[in-house]
């Protein structure tokens, strides 16, 4: 089954291809003239830079094509003439990023070369790590902000934990704003466009003395949901954001030169959207039952939920960075607090039925604390290093809630009398099991839960670079990390049916009655119901009760710390890298590199958190288990990542080119994945991906530059032999597109009256891929297969994702500072599902994530 839309994205896909130059938009690696740190309208500054880049993804200024790293450079030009609003719009000029933003705002994730971790519980930290001006943000829903007035973006490519250590064992995203100027000047932004979108932005800075200079920047975004709630008219998916940045700058002009900044923000967004791709069984009973799903045929754009999905986060930190330059050392100092606190909610049916009256998925207090210090040498000799040593604490609150509504009895008595083929309902199950009459999935039940997560971590490391020749520089480095947890949790199910454990004692007489009431002679009858766990020859349960298990929603846990779980974690790991770069040319360089990088244990912070398989024997045993217990993971191990890499960087006056070559692996990749009711958390034995990436521009005038950037990624599983959907050693890891592009131009026109024209524009293309592993609400429905998984893999391989982006910009600058841009982006209105999952309590519905459609609109900026 395929969700791209056919027209226009599809059918222009290969000229587009075909035509590099007409098709596109400045890419990362593309200096321009407008990527001056201080100003980006000081042109003739920075015309004089050309192709060259300043960049600190080693920690030091280096050039883009010097640094021996797999890095693409996103320049602050690019950011605003693209409409580049927050992370997630990088993707499409950064072809080995992909970000997904599925339930929740808290859910979003980001992916480099294929590995990258759902954001779905707040327990997994993040494989790609983000920094802002040298701070790192632990969890995803602290890092979606729209991008404040930036000098660039980085994003570095493979384990980078050498250097930057805590949880980047696939990447980091490293944000780069500009500090205060002790020139005056500033810029203000209004922009347009469709769905009544509203972005205002203004930034100014300035000195205050020969010393002290300062910034401030805020910004609002509002728009309308593109997606409409058919149950009530409302919006869904839309803007409603503002940030708020300070800063302050002390510079001595010698050796001193401190800077300040504090920050704050909110959102407010009504997110997100869920589509009903495939309907069930289940889903015409709660039809039946009054409630309203979406056409399955349309294109997305309508929804029915009975409760509208909301999404507040509110950020706020202040960090402070000192350097000391003590003759050829500088001491760096980067310290940082930060808050964040989340509340999330959603309608976790995806219909219009009131079968749960709402379901807070999220609430979490987040507090931070780091503290990086680090001594840099820039020594005339063949011998400099970089030490230093990382501190990190955070405290971490979160909870969930899961209520059942109104609706939610009537179709689980429909559930019920179709599982038992009419024998029993509802009120017959209460009179059994001596339940209070009415109390079985009755309206305000549910599942509470709520964990702490104390966490803390420190590493020291050092990398050395020996400049063995000329030309010829080698790199060691090495992270030593430790990394404490300490979890507690106090999970409660107030829905009684849930907690019923069909195979007790006590219900011995109910199971003969109703063995008998099947026709089962009385002598079976009693020794079937005396022994509820025996699995008969036609590999049916002796229990009559059996079927219900599946609607047992939401069973009790065993919190934690109990006498056999003491809720702790300590890891530590030693990371490494080695590289040798050599400049072939003063125009070309080539690096080879091998590194490693970790991520330590993360705990399953979630009403699914329960003891592992394998032991759970062992709490039953010493009388542990709650009633009705259920095996599941309490965490997930340690990630470990290897590299190994190979680099061509060119540079000439006409054209850039970087080529790499890469192979890497996570040994325990840590994977959560959403199985119809909960999410399952385990480790990958080993995802491997092999790749080639390309990156170049060239200057065919003063006037054009052209760009392409493209990635090649072989992603398989090597070993993940307990995945929910089965063996998927030896296969294709899904959701990692093989091929991924960007291509660009910009015509940068100057005028006799030295205003200017810039048209802009890039095509994002992304090949077809399938989009998960399989849907695990398949598993066993094929009676006919030999594999209980292989239904579930074959149903999940009919949902494909393949991507046509096209954004496109026109911009008249004046040379008195204000400019007028019109700009698109999804140019050619490209409409696919980003994800899908098992229907909730559906059977084999199958449900998923619509992307964006079209955005357009008008800008005016003024600069001074």
């Amino acid at each position: 089954m395929r969700f791209s839309i056919a027209g226009s994205a599809g059918s222009t896909r290969y000229a587009l291809l075909a035509g590099v130059a007409a098709a596109a938009m400045s890419v990362p690696g593309v200096a321009l003239a407008q990527d001056d740190a201080d100003d980006v309208a000081a042109e003739e500054d920075a015309e004089d830079l050309g192709n060259v880049i300043v960049v600190t993804a080693t920690k030091r200024e280096q050039t883009l094509q010097e640094i021996p790293v797999a890095v693409s450079v996103t320049t602050a030009a690019t950011i605003e003439q693209a409409q580049i609003r927050d992370i997630a719009d990088l993707q499409s000029v950064v072809p080995s990023l992909r970000v997904s933003t599925l339930q929740s705002a808290f859910a979003t994730s980001f992916s480099v070369r294929g590995f990258g971790t759902d954001g779905n519980n707040l327990g997994l930290e993040p494989s790609v790590a983000v920094f802002v001006d040298g701070v790192y943000r632990s969890r995803t829903f602290a890092q979606i902000s729209d991008l404040p007035n930036l000098q660039r973006v980085e994003v570095l490519r493979g384990p980078q934990s050498t250097l930057f250590g805590k949880n980047a064992s696939a990447g980091v995203i490293s944000i780069v704003s500009s500090e205060p100027s002790f020139e005056f000047a500033g810029n203000a932004e209004l922009s347009y466009g469709n769905f009544d979108a509203i972005v205002a932005k203004g930034y100014a800075t300035g000195p205050i003395s020969d010393s002290v200079a300062v910034s401030f920047a805020a910004g609002l975004n509002k728009r309308d949901g593109f997606i409409t709630n058919g149950f009530n008219g409302d919006d869904l998916n839309n803007r409603d954001r503002w940030f708020t940045r300070g800063q302050l700058l002390f510079d001595n002009g010698d050796n001193l030169k401190v800077r300040l900044i504090a920050d704050y923000d909110e959102l407010d967004e009504s997110c997100c959207a869920v589509a009903n791709l495939s309907p069930s069984i289940q889903t015409g009973l709660i039809q039946l039952l009054g409630g309203q799903i979406n056409d399955f045929d349309d294109r997305f754009d309508t929804v029915f939920t009975d409760v509208d999905p909301f999404n507040k986060v509110t950020n706020w930190g202040i960090s402070g960075q000192v350097d000391y330059d003590i003759g050829a050392l500088t001491l760096t100092s980067i310290s940082a607090y930060r808050k964040s606190e989340l509340s999330a909610d959603q309608d976790v049916d995806f219909t219009s039925g009131p079968l749960a009256s709402g379901a807070v998925i999220g609430q979490a207090d987040i507090k931070t604390l780091t503290q990086e210090l680090r001594l840099t040498s820039d020594f005339d000799g063949m011998f400099n290093f970089l030490i230093g040593g990382y501190y990190f604490k955070e405290d971490l609150e979160t909870g969930d809630q899961i209520t059942f509504g109104p609706g939610f009895r009537p179709f689980a008595n429909l559930l019920v009398l179709g599982a038992s083929q009419g024998a029993l309902d509802v009120n017959t199950l209460e009179f059994l099991f001596g339940a209070t009459p009415g109390s079985f999935f009755a309206n305000g039940t549910g599942f509470d839960s709520a964990f702490t997560q104390d966490n803390e971590a420190f590493s020291l490391f050092g990398q050395i670079d020996l400049e063995l020749t000329d030309r010829l520089t080698v790199t060691l480095g090495a992270n030593w990390t430790k990394d404490k947890k300490d979890v507690v949790s106090n999970g409660v199910s107030t829905e009684p049916f849930s907690s019923v454990n069909l195979d007790a004692p006590e219900f011995t007489a109910a199971r003969q009655a109703v063995l008998i009431g099947a026709g089962v002679d009385a002598g079976t009858a009693a020794f079937l119901a005396a022994n509820p766990t025996l699995i008969l020859p036609d590999g049916s349960s002796a229990n009559p009760f059996a079927g219900l298990r599946a609607f047992q929603f939401l069973p009790p846990i065993l919190n934690i710390p109990n006498t056999l779980e003491d809720g702790r974690s300590r890891d530590d790991e030693l990371t490494y890298t080695i590289r040798a770069n050599y400049e072939l040319t003063d125009s070309l360089n080539a690096y080879v590199s091998y590194a490693t990088g970790f991520k330590a244990t993360s705990w399953n912070l979630s009403r699914d958190s329960r003891p592992l398989p394998g032991e759970f024997a062992q709490f039953v045993s010493q009388g542990l288990a709650t009633p009705n217990l259920r095996p599941g993971t309490r965490f997930a191990l340690p990630e470990k990542s290897t590299v190994y890499e190979i680099g061509l960087k060119a540079n000439w006056d006409l054209a850039t080119a970087n080529l790499t070559i890469f192979q890497q692996s996570i040994e325990d990749f840590q994977a959560n994945t959403f199985i119809g009711q909960s999410f399952v958390l385990g480790n990958a034995g080993k995802q491997e991906t092999f790749g080639v990436e390309f990156e170049g521009t060239v200057n065919p005038t003063d006037e054009l530059t052209l760009s392409m950037a493209v990635t090649y990624l072989d992603a398989k599983y090597d070993s993940f032999v307990g995945s929910p959907v089965g063996d998927l050693s030896g296969r294709a890891v899904s959701g990692v597109h093989p091929i991924s592009a960007s291509f660009g131009a910009t015509w940068n026109k100057e005028l006799a009256n030295y205003d200017r024209i810039i048209v802009r524009a890039d095509y994002q293309y992304e090949s077809d891929v399938q989009v998960i592993d399989g849907l695990t609400n398949f598993i066993g429905s094929d009676p006919a297969a030999t594999d209980p998984f292989e239904a579930a893999r074959r149903e999940g391989a009919q949902y494909r994702r393949e991507i046509n982006n096209v954004n496109a910009s026109i911009t008249y600058a004046m040379e008195m500072g204000l400019e007028f841009t019109l700009w698109a982006r999804n140019l050619l209105d490209d409409r696919y599902i980003t994800t899908i999952f098992p229907g909730v309590a559906q059977g084999l519905a199958v449900s998923g994530y619509p992307n964006q459609p079209r955005t357009y609109g008008v800008t005016g900026r003024f600069r001074f």
